[in-house]
């Protein structure tokens, strides 16, 4: 709190008016499904980002981010997307979401601190929309509730950035709670909150640091004909978390399936296998069954792998390391462990769930990580956060 303020009054002279936190966050299973209204499970994790914002007397809007030691301006009066704005482009997406909702700002200094940076994943863009747009709501005394936030961060990314907005995403830097995964339908447009009380556990983030790219293009398989096939195949069952599933029969399936190319046939079954795996994983963190909730996870990797095309060498080699900490078949069975590629896209990070006492013994391994494949990998203990908040003073 201490160092948002002073980096804020170094930068702008003054003290900010408002200080707002935003957790970071990771996706366990589901975030690829998206586009056909599935569900996501995510946790928002300790990793916070800080969003400090003082008023100006003009129409003037000033962005800096301490870590990176970069700054950016913009006018309110002509926000306009460049690419080399970077992450300041995020901040403006959310002042145009405003706007474009017919509310009125003025000019604004804005500091940004986050000692894990956007280009790392884990949520960090997200978790400073959030922040602006709180901040913002605070320090202009707007009248709505943080259902409006959600709405403001989704113009913003609609018609400022161009691009999908991902509920499952917004709605973990909202609405997360400490001790708790939440799951978002993204057909219910809703989310639930999923108890995580695992107490022997640590979560382990890892950022493999390998090259990002698109191993196939999305596009192809984000078809309204593919959703249509998907649609036809679920079946209610009002017991399960959003009230449907998709139906288990092979024949069915398989004869749905039939008019698409093989690509395409892998990849929905990879969506229809990630929607089991979530509801799965729900049901054993309500039951505190976490043999039943390793299996989901260790099976959702194996789908974005061999389905999806969704995985690497690297990754691989880090996820084996996680299922080697105790090699029996046994533990195949009944695993102790979890470990699964994760981010939206190809993402290029892991996370693993581990007995409190195997963590070292997998942090171990990251030196031959490097030594091996020539990356240095970050490597991030956390636990779970609430949701957005604005910090008070001590």
């Amino acid at each position: 709190m201490l160092q948002v303020k002073e980096s804020h009054l170094a930068e702008y002279g003054k003290y900010p008016e408002v200080v707002v936190s935003a957790p970071g966050r990771f996706h366990l299973i589901g975030e690829n499904t998206w586009f056909f209204r599935d569900k996501a499970l995510s946790m928002a994790v300790n990793l916070p980002v800080y969003v400090s914002i003082s008023k100006r007397d003009d129409n003037v809007v000033k962005f800096y981010f301490t870590q990176l030691d970069d700054r950016k301006k913009a006018n309110l009066s002509n926000l306009k997307f460049k690419k080399e704005d970077r992450w300041a482009n995020a901040i403006k997406s959310v002042l145009y979401g405003f706007l474009s909702g017919g509310v009125s700002l003025g000019g604004m200094d804005i500091t940004v601190y986050s000692s894990i940076l956007p280009s790392a994943g884990f949520g960090i863009t997200t978790a400073i929309k959030v922040a602006v747009a709180k901040a913002v709501w605070n320090i202009f005394a707007l009248h709505f509730d943080e259902a409006m936030i959600v709405q403001v961060v989704e113009r913003g990314n609609r018609l400022f950035l161009l691009q999908e907005n991902h509920n499952a995403d917004n709605f973990a830097a909202i609405y997360a709670r400490k001790g708790f995964l939440i799951c978002t339908d993204y057909y219910r447009n809703s989310y639930e909150h999923v108890p995580f009380d695992f107490e022997d556990k640590k979560v382990i983030l890892v950022d493999a640091k390998v090259p990002r790219y698109e191993m196939w293009n999305r596009e192809t398989l984000y078809e309204p004909e593919n959703a249509l096939i998907l649609g036809d195949l679920r079946e209610e069952k009002k017991n399960l978390f959003g009230g449907w599933h998709y139906i288990s029969d092979v024949t069915d399936i398989n004869e749905a399936l039939s008019s698409v190319s093989e690509d395409t046939r892998r990849k929905l079954l990879c969506v229809i296998r990630e929607h089991g795996d979530v509801l799965d994983a729900v049901q054993a963190c309500e039951k505190k069954d976490f043999v039943r909730f390793a299996r989901s996870v260790n099976h959702s990797h194996e789908s974005l792998r061999d389905f999806f095309d969704l995985s690497c060498p690297e990754i691989e080699w880090l996820v084996k390391r996680v299922a080697d900490i105790d090699p029996t078949i046994d533990d195949i069975r009944n695993p102790v462990s979890c470990g699964r590629i994760t981010g939206k896209g190809f993402g290029r990070c892991m996370y693993a769930i581990l007995r409190k006492d195997d963590v070292p013994k997998f942090e171990s391994k990251l030196d031959e990580y490097e030594r091996i494949f020539g990356f240095k990998p970050e490597c991030y203990d956390v636990e779970s956060a609430d949701g957005v908040r604005i910090i008070e003073d001590d």
